[in-house]
């Protein structure tokens, strides 16, 4: 199963990236293991300094900025 992650402090920019991970998923009917972080050490282990931060299977796809629905769909679909 995919694993996504989503790292961020719970601001209103990593909550639509994780918003758009849930669309992106529906829309492409794929089950996957989301989990969002939004404690600073455990982020701190990822050695990422922006967020909203986009993981997928432990590998950083987006991170700084939001990633939209598309956007992710084709991380997914790659």
């Amino acid at each position: 199963m995919i694993q996504i992650k989503v790292l961020g402090t719970g601001c209103s920019k990593c909550k639509i990236t994780y918003n758009n991970v849930l669309e992106a998923l529906k829309q492409l009917n794929i089950e996957a293991d989301v989990i969002k972080i939004e404690d600073i050490e455990e982020m701190m282990k990822y050695n990422v300094l922006t967020t909203p931060v986009l993981m997928i299977d432990e590998v950083v796809k987006v991170k700084g900025r939001i990633a939209d629905v598309n956007e992710i769909k084709q991380f997914l679909t790659a």
